[in-house]
């Protein structure tokens, strides 16, 4: 896959929330995490994250969202239910991208939901736990941007030969 993403969230309070959404971008091979003012409680995030993710991918604290720095090229795309958010399934994910989930039980501040270029929602009934949420973006992200094939018409898994991954670029 091309391109690299980070994953972050504004005023996150609940370490285990941080630690699992930490974990997870981890495993889906973020190249940065973030917070922006996150409650001083979530310093137990070890409790959750049993990957010890920050000791293999770089963590940016930041006080405000004003202080937000991006790599050049990098997109900051939001995490929310707006009017006007794409559905997730129908959004294009930038080859290089921030993606950045509001707090608990609240939404993304009006000055940094500004600074998104897009604005991307989880076609859900509710909001759903801020580590579920950062995990089904990053799911999806692998999924359009990993060089998956197309899925089959009929039930069930590609044929044994579509199961080998093609060598070099694609």
């Amino acid at each position: 896959m091309r391109g690299y993403f980070g994953i972050g969230c504004e005023e996150i309070s609940k370490p285990m929330n941080m630690g699992a959404l930490m974990r997870t971008a981890h495993a889906f091979g973020a190249s940065f995490f973030f917070s922006i003012n996150a409650h001083a409680k979530v310093r137990e995030v070890y409790n959750a994250d049993t990957s010890r993710s920050m000791d293999h991918l770089p963590y940016y604290p930041y006080d405000r969202g004003e202080d937000l720095l991006l790599p050049k090229g990098c997109v900051l795309v939001g995490i929310e239910l707006t009017d006007d958010a794409v559905d997730l399934p129908s959004f294009k994910h930038p080859p290089a991208a921030a993606y950045v989930l509001g707090r608990e039980r609240g939404s993304i501040s009006p000055g940094l939901l500004a600074k998104c270029a897009h604005v991307v929602k989880i076609p859900t009934k509710f909001c759903v736990n801020v580590g579920l949420a950062g995990a089904l973006v990053m799911y999806d992200r692998v999924l359009s941007l990993g060089g998956y094939p197309a899925r089959p018409v009929r039930p069930g898994g590609p044929p044994p030969e579509m199961l080998v991954k093609p060598r070099g670029r694609v």
